[in-house]
């Protein structure tokens, strides 16, 4: 386990990042776009799922999604548009993870990682760590499952040969939502305003990037990081490769909830009532931004874009097109 920061450390290279970052940071306040009413959309397909459906995870051939009220992660055939296998998991939470031929369940009930067959939904395992909050987050990625598993920083490594943990990483504490990316592991810190990047080499943290007011949900494309910020409602974006913050996008869509997705040269974002931002990442600019029922999830893949409508039990598959 890595040597923790220290406050004054800490501060003192938050205080220097800032300075750095923010002398590169443009900020988008007045970009041009298009407000859009969600009754005007017609999906190429709509599934309807028990209870509430939340986090999505893309497999090859489907999509899977939670229903924690129900107890259920879900597949959506992408082939045929039609519900597939269902598997029973207790409260399943904090995201969802496609790697090593499995889906990887965080279980808010049993407090457990839950690993099933990414075909047929038959439970491989279950490991004995469980996730640090319901929107905690988890990825796949250098040989290895990553899953914070503390609210305090603690971030699990899992072996996926064994499912075991081999590695515990102390990060900034109120660290949630790791991606992998680039090579490296990325988190937002909502607690210190940042994103955090660690080497799964070494397994330490390597730098910590100022972003918008409480990040926690984060994408990447375009060479990129793009966090989502809860507190403001913007979408900041910083360089994979230089770890510069580039942009502020003012997306005005603050609060709990949401998610955040790359595709199609675009950034995509929900929240509740307003289900979609999408801005074009060449010019880090919201394009378009709907208004309405549905959102909190969204991924886009198999040439679509996936969308929740948490509270109808819904979700749309959608053309990007006229998006």
């Amino acid at each position: 386990m890595p040597t923790p920061h220290t406050p004054s450390s800490r501060a003192f290279l938050f205080a220097a990042i800032a300075l750095l970052s923010l002398s590169g940071c443009k900020r988008n306040h007045h970009a041009q776009m298009s407000l859009k009413s969600m009754s005007s959309l017609h999906p190429q397909a709509t599934f309807t799922v028990k209870g509430h459906p939340d986090w999505m995870a893309i497999a090859p051939d489907a999509v899977w999604v939670t229903s924690s009220a129900a107890n259920i992660v879900s597949q959506l055939r992408a082939s045929d548009n039609r519900n597939g296998a269902t598997i029973a998991v207790d409260r399943p939470c904090s995201g969802l993870a496609v790697g090593f031929g499995s889906l990887w369940i965080p279980s808010c009930g049993q407090h457990t990682l839950v690993r099933a067959d990414l075909n047929t939904g038959t439970v491989q395992a279950t490991i004995p760590v469980g996730p640090a909050s319901s929107e905690g987050g988890i990825t796949a990625g250098a040989g290895s499952i990553w899953i914070m598993t503390s609210a305090s920083g603690l971030l699990s490594r899992i072996d996926p040969a064994s499912n075991t943990v081999v590695a515990t990483i102390t990060t900034p504490s109120g660290s949630f939502c790791p991606l992998f990316a680039d090579g490296f592991v990325w988190l937002t810190s909502t607690e210190h305003n940042a994103l955090i990047k660690i080497d799964p080499s070494t397994n330490q943290v390597v730098s910590e990037i100022l972003v918008g007011k409480n990040p926690r949900f984060l994408t990447y494309g375009a060479d990129s990081i793009w966090t989502l910020n809860q507190g403001d409602g913007t979408i900041t974006r910083v360089s994979t490769r230089t770890g510069q913050r580039l942009a502020d996008i003012a997306a005005n869509i603050p609060g709990a909830g949401g998610e955040i997705s790359f595709g199609f040269g675009s950034v995509w974002a929900t929240v509740m009532k307003k289900p979609i931002t999408r801005s074009d990442a060449s010019r880090s600019a919201i394009t378009s931004q709907w208004t309405g029922d549905g959102g909190d999830s969204i991924r886009t893949a198999l040439g679509s874009v996936w969308l929740t409508s948490y509270k109808d039990g819904k979700i749309w598959r959608l053309s990007p097109n006229p998006l």
